[in-house]
C-alpha cells in the first residue's frame, strides 16, 4: 500500500505517512517508509529484467524520453513501450548509448521514434518516425511566412492526407495493400516538396527537407510493417505520469529513488495495459519474495498472478 500511494499515486512520503495514520492508526516513519519502497523495488528486480528482456525481444517497439532531475545533477527520465509491457530508465545521459542499453545490440525489431539524434544509432530500415511532429514543423514554416510558407502550407496539406488515409486504414475502410496503393501519390508529391524545399531560399525550410530527405526510408515504414504507427503516441502517452511525478517531486533525490522510481512507473504502466489489478501485483511480488517462491509474471500471466 505504501508504495502504491507514493509510486502510482504519487503522493510526498509525508502525505502517505500521514494517511497512513489516519486511515489505520498505523505510526511509520520516513525513514521506515523509504525502507519499505526499497525493499518493494528489490522484489520487482526480477520482474524488471524479464520486461528488458520483453522489449528488446519485441518486434515494435516506441521510445521516447523527457527531463528528470536526481539530486541536483540533470538526467533524463526514458520509456520504451510495446502493446503488453513499458519500460522505464532514469539516466544522467541522452546520448544514443542509452538508445542502445535500452533496445540491447541485437534489436531486430522496429523502433518508433521522433527525429532526435540519438535515435540515429538505430538503422533507418529498423525505424518508424513520428509525423506529428512533422506537421508542427511544417506549420512553422506557414507562421514565419516568407519563402516557406509555401512549403509549409504543401507539408501540412500532405500530412493532413496522410493521418486521413490511416484513419481510413484504421476503421478498416483499406487493408494494407490498398493502404499502399493510395499512399504512393502522396509519397510522390512529398518527394516533390522536399526537392523544391531544398532549392528554395529559406534556410529553415532547406535544413528541414534535407532531414527529411535523409530520413525518407523511415518516413514510410507504418505503413509497410504490422504494428507500427505514424505516430510515437503510445510513448508520449507513457511519459505523461512521469512528468506528473517530476512536478511533484522535482525528480529523485538519490540514485536510491530513481530506481524506486523507474521500477513503479513500469509496473504501473504495464499493468495498466494489461488490465491488471497493481495493488495485487505488488502483494503476489513481495509474497513471493517473502516466501522465497517464484516471482509473478508481467510477460506471461496465469489466472492467479495479480
Amino acid at each position: 500500500v505504501v508504495t502504491l500511494l507514493t509510486g502510482r499515486y504519487r503522493l510526498s512520503r509525508r502525505e502517505a505517512c500521514q494517511l497512513l495514520k489516519d486511515l489505520w492508526q498505523a505510526e511509520i516513519s520516513l525513514g521506515g517508509l523509504s525502507c519499505l519502497e526499497g525493499v518493494t523495488a528489490e522484489a520487482l528486480a526480477p520482474v524488471m529484467a524479464e520486461v528488458v528482456q520483453e522489449i528488446q525481444g519485441a518486434e515494435s517497439v516506441n521510445l521516447d524520453e523527457t527531463g528528470w532531475s536526481e539530486g541536483n545533477s540533470r538526467a533524463w527520465l526514458w520509456t520504451a513501450v510495446t502493446p503488453k509491457v513499458s519500460l522505464f530508465r532514469i539516466e544522467a545521459s541522452r546520448s544514443g548509448a542509452v538508445v542502445e542499453k535500452l533496445l540491447g545490440k541485437d534489436f531486430s525489431g522496429v523502433a518508433g521514434t521522433d527525429r532526435y539524434g540519438a535515435y540515429n544509432r538505430i538503422p533507418l530500415k529498423q525505424r518508424a518516425l513520428c509525423h506529428a511532429p512533422l506537421k508542427r514543423n511544417f506549420q512553422g514554416l506557414v507562421d514565419r511566412g516568407g519563402e516557406g510558407a509555401r512549403v509549409g502550407n504543401w507539408g501540412v496539406r500532405e500530412l493532413g492526407r496522410l493521418f486521413a488515409l490511416w484513419h481510413r486504414f484504421q476503421d478498416g475502410e483499406l487493408d494494407r495493400k490498398g493502404m499502399q496503393e493510395e499512399l504512393k501519390p502522396i509519397k510522390a508529391r512529398f518527394g516533390r516538396l522536399l526537392e523544391q524545399g531544398l532549392w528554395g531560399e529559406d534556410p529553415k525550410a532547406e535544413t528541414l527537407c534535407w532531414q527529411l530527405k535523409q530520413q525518407w526510408e523511415a518516413l514510410w515504414t507504418f505503413a509497410q510493417v504490422e504494428g507500427v504507427e505514424p505516430t510515437n503516441n503510445a510513448a508520449e502517452r507513457a511519459l505523461r505520469p512521469g512528468v506528473l511525478w517530476r512536478k511533484g517531486s522535482f525528480g529523485s533525490q538519490s540514485q536510491r529513488g530513481s530506481r524506486f522510481a523507474e521500477v513503479m512507473m513500469s509496473v504501473a504502466a504495464s499493468c495498466r495495459q494489461q488490465k491488471r489489478n497493481l495493488l495485487g501485483f505488488l502483494m503476489a511480488a513481495c509474497r513471493a519474495t517473502l516466501s522465497d517462491s517464484p516471482i509473478p509474471s508481467l510477460v506471461s500471466q496465469s489466472p492467479t498472478q495479480g
